[in-house]
């Protein structure tokens, strides 16, 4: 059983040092998996599951919660799936083959105190260790988990722990959700294949336990969650994103991202949805927005340069915020599972929109700062 073990363990080491991927394989793989293409109808319940005919995919939850006491907390939950290509696979034996790897990553800001804390895991799928079920959300590694019962289809449970940190929410939405892009795609790259299939629940009404050390807490809050899944790799010349989803007094919501070239200008194809009161997506171009940094923060463990606040405008809109982080120090170093350094953390927002005052919550995802980010998608 020991050699199992650590056999078990150096064939997942050995699939997590694939996620970083060179061009030879990615044309060895190309027609291997299923990219993202124009005209993509989704069918619900069946696509809150998995699609293993794309090589990537994720399911990422957030919000901010607050306690009974006024104690604020933000949290992530992410769960990833990589499809292995069959060249690499197939060299392994079968009861050992890693045909779908799992990752996921769990996060907790304790906003009140300003402490930060994160942990990691990866698994293969197989043996009831990790999953995600293809009809309907049901995505697990180990007791982490996020589902939606039978019964209830639009309800969300979240669930994870590790030691003395633990998570038990319940989600459900406010709003419906939104397919971000144009024409069912959500593109990442000017050429054709770097897309991916993205949407969200943009305001989901959360209830749950929070646990702390020897701490527990009911809290109530909101939180977002996206579903995106595709095959292709970022383009050639990005290094990373900025990626924004905010949470607005007057019942909007806006999820905008900025793909950044090797000297810091956002790729054409940067974009966004700007959802209504009533839940209508409108899609921005990179020209209906401005994202300008304004401060930055230097982590002190891997002494990557983040933006920290920001100005957004659209014009359009008469919209008009600065983007605060509510604490500076949430940044997770995962060497252990998908081997990225980036920021990821909770913020506000404060502004006006057609000069009126208007206020916000969300997350911030900063990537490529600590290292170029040379995963793929």
């Amino acid at each position: 059983m020991a050699n199992a073990r650590r056999h078990l363990r150096h064939l997942l080491l050995l699939a997590s040092g694939l996620l970083v991927v060179g061009p030879g394989l990615a044309a060895d793989t190309a027609e291997e998996f299923r990219t993202a293409r124009e005209g993509y109808r989704y069918t619900f319940p069946r696509d809150h599951g998995a699609h293993e005919a794309f090589r990537t995919e994720w399911w990422y939850y957030t919000g901010q919660l607050t306690a009974k006491d006024g104690r604020s907390f933000g949290y992530q939950l992410t769960f990833f799936r990589r499809g292995m290509p069959r060249e690499q696979t197939n060299t392994l034996p079968s009861q050992w083959a890693v045909t779908q790897l799992y990752l996921a990553h769990f996060a907790v800001s304790d906003l009140s105190k300003g402490r930060f804390r994160y942990a990691e895991k990866i698994s293969r799928a197989g043996l009831g260790k990790a999953g995600a079920a293809d009809d309907r959300l049901h995505v697990w590694i180990d007791r982490w988990s996020a589902e939606s019962p039978v019964a209830a289809p639009a309800t969300q449970t979240l669930t994870a722990a590790d030691g003395d940190l633990a998570l038990q929410l319940t989600v459900s939405p406010d709003k419906p959700l939104v397919v971000h892009g144009k024409d069912g795609i959500s593109r990442k790259g000017s050429a054709t294949e770097p897309a991916s299939h993205y949407y969200s629940f943009t305001r989901l009404a959360t209830t749950g336990k929070l646990t702390i050390g020897n701490e527990s807490f009911e809290v109530t809050g909101t939180s977002w969650m996206d579903h995106e899944f595709g095959s292709a790799e970022l383009g050639k010349d990005l290094v990373g994103w900025d990626w924004f989803s905010l949470q607005l007094d007057d019942q909007r919501e806006l999820m905008l991202y900025r793909l950044r070239r090797a000297d810091g200008s956002a790729d054409p194809v940067s974009s966004g949805t700007l959802i209504d009161q009533d839940g209508r997506g409108q899609h921005l171009l990179i020209g209906d927005f401005t994202l300008e940094p304004t401060s930055y923060w230097t982590s002190p463990t891997s002494r990557a340069r983040y933006p920290q606040r920001w100005r957004l405008t659209i014009p359009s809109q008469q919209l008009s915020l600065e983007l605060i982080p509510l604490m500076a120090e949430q940044e997770l170093s995962t060497t252990r599972s998908t081997q990225v350094t980036y920021w990821e953390g909770a913020i506000e927002a404060r502004g006006t929109t057609q000069g009126r005052p208007i206020q916000g919550k969300g997350y911030m995802e900063l990537t490529g700062y600590a290292e170029r980010f040379n995963k793929k998608l």
